[in-house]
């Protein structure tokens, strides 16, 4: 069995992977850099990326991931 994830995060998932597909790739670390500096998500203070909800740029992230993975078969 499989987890289920809401719409809101497979639609930003897709939608960041689209409007940015050179950025992501199958590397989960680098890709929840990516989503904190595309979205709202992460704020930067004093030159360094703080989170601000670190739950759902984890969840986007993951599914950014595995989407990514299933898509590009890499």
């Amino acid at each position: 069995m499989g987890n289920i994830r809401q719409t809101y995060i497979k639609r930003v998932a897709i939608e960041l992977v689209r409007h940015y597909p050179n950025e992501f790739g199958g590397d989960f670390a680098q890709n929840k850099r990516k989503v904190l500096e595309l979205t709202d998500l992460g704020t930067m203070v004093d030159g360094k990326l703080s989170v601000v909800h670190k739950k759902l740029a984890n969840r986007i992230a993951g599914y950014a991931t595995r989407y990514l993975k299933r898509h590009r078969g890499t």
